[in-house]
């Protein structure tokens, strides 16, 4: 008996060692499977040319198709506007673009699962489809609406997350694409989907975050005036607006983007405050999109002096934003202060037809007090009310904000961000053109155009 126990006891530790094994075997290949199944060395997923030849279809919020298996090929959608527009979206089949549908959403698209592998490949011969959010014809319209101008448009439904229109400028025809593509500078970052993985100077869209920050810890606030005399001297430095505007109000003040209304609000806020409410707004975060990794939009006051605190105020200095971010600060005011997450596949289904996914709504981390956030869609109603006019916005009950982002030697970039407050067209919009010069231009045509492409009742 002895004997036995003794062996037994000498065996213990290599069934540990055995179960540990197996453990990490699980392990890894729960977390590296799909990655290890979508391995360029699989010759069922890639054809010679090393693309992936049996992907599911990818298709728009409307049915439209995006891109499809045929003959062992990619087929896109026979728009060439489509293609370009959505090219950002949709991606690559080798997976260059790689925020695009072919690489992020690969293993969905091969019709890879845990459980059982890639035996509904092999099954059926396809993987699955997918359905994305966005509507192909309002990204046509968005990038034909950029024109020229690099940049970006953006839209969600702040109430669900769906991310609607997605365009990114420079592009190009996935059939055909330009022979100096990779060697011309007009094609410079075309591989970056400048919603998902840009930044940029915000302008005076910063002035929503000020807002913001005043509205929560400066008592008053709204009834306070300010005295703007078309520059202001700090620290024998000088900071200078637009316009003289004189006396002017925080609404007036946000009205015409007053840059010496909002130095001296970020002034008497002071830099802990300033930053303290940016971070609450998601700045300085690593953030995801749909499993997208959204560029971290900084905003650092350390070291600043009272100069440098004004032109932050301002949307100017250091700070750097990812327009998809600012998109979802918009959709935070207008959903009532509480931030949703965009998402880009809509629905996923098994070569049988059956619906195996539906995109969640999911709260972001974005956060505002729900009395701030509706202050602030009652100004930036005003915004579009009285100073940029209903009519830029035929219809869309906008709310919105313009910004010139000023880029030293260059034009500055044309920003837009906004909501619209119609019950059926819970949308925000983001739009940036580079260089393109006052956001009262470019950026709020793209805007406008986008919207009145999504709206149904046209």
């Amino acid at each position: 008996m002895n004997k036995i126990s003794r062996r037994a006891f000498v065996l213990l530790p290599l069934i540990i060692l055995f179960a540990a094994g197996t453990m990490y075997l699980l392990f890894s290949f729960y977390a590296n499977g799909a990655k290890w199944s979508s391995s360029r060395a699989n010759r069922h997923i890639y054809s010679s040319a090393g693309q992936i030849a049996t992907a599911g279809a990818i298709y728009d919020t409307q049915g439209k198709t995006l891109a499809k298996t045929d003959g062992g090929a990619r087929v896109y959608n026979s728009s060439r506007g489509v293609r370009r527009a959505t090219l950002h979206v949709v991606g690559d089949p080798a997976g260059v673009i790689s925020t695009g549908a072919h690489s992020a959403y690969k293993n969905r698209l091969i019709g890879y699962s845990f459980s059982g592998g890639l035996y509904g490949l092999k099954h059926h011969g396809t993987g699955r489809d997918l359905t994305l959010a966005v509507n192909a014809a309002a990204c046509a319209a968005a990038l034909k609406a950029l024109g020229d101008f690099n940049g970006t448009v953006g839209v969600y439904n702040y109430k669900t997350g769906a991310l609607l229109c997605s365009v990114s400028a420079p592009t190009y025809d996935i059939n055909s694409p330009p022979k100096d593509l990779l060697t011309n500078e007009k094609y410079g970052g075309v591989f970056l989907n400048r919603l998902i993985s840009g930044v940029y100077t915000p302008g005076s869209t910063f002035k929503i975050v000020t807002a913001v920050s005043a509205l929560q810890n400066i008592p008053g606030v709204k009834s306070k005036t300010f005295t703007c005399n078309g520059e202001m001297t700090i620290n024998g430095g000088k900071l200078v607006c637009m316009n003289t505007h004189g006396r002017i109000s925080f609404e007036a003040a946000l009205n015409k983007s007053c840059n010496c209304a909002f130095a001296q609000i970020a002034l008497e806020l002071g830099a802990d405050k300033l930053a303290a409410t940016a971070k609450q707004l998601g700045f300085n975060t690593p953030r995801k999109a749909d499993g997208l990794n959204l560029a971290t939009s900084t905003f650092n006051l350390s070291g600043a002096d009272e100069l440098a605190l004004a032109w932050a105020g301002i949307g100017q200095y250091t700070t750097l934003v990812n327009p998809c971010h600012m998109l979802m600060i918009a959709g935070a005011i207008a959903n009532g202060g509480q931030g949703i997450s965009p998402y880009v596949v809509e629905k996923i289904t098994s070569p049988g037809g059956v619906v195996t996914y539906r995109a969640p709504t999911k709260k972001s981390d974005i956060s505002i007090d729900p009395m701030i956030a509706a202050e602030l869609r009652t100004l930036l109603r005003s915004n579009v009310e009285i100073q940029y006019g209903d009519s830029r916005f035929p219809g869309l009950k906008m709310c919105g904000k313009t910004g010139t982002a000023e880029v030293e030697g260059k034009k500055p970039h044309s920003w837009f961000v906004g909501f619209s407050l119609r019950e059926d067209m819970p949308y925000a919009v983001v739009a940036v053109a580079e260089h393109a010069g006052a956001g009262s231009g470019a950026a709020m045509q793209a805007a406008n155009t986008v919207l009145q492409a999504l709206d149904g009742r046209r």
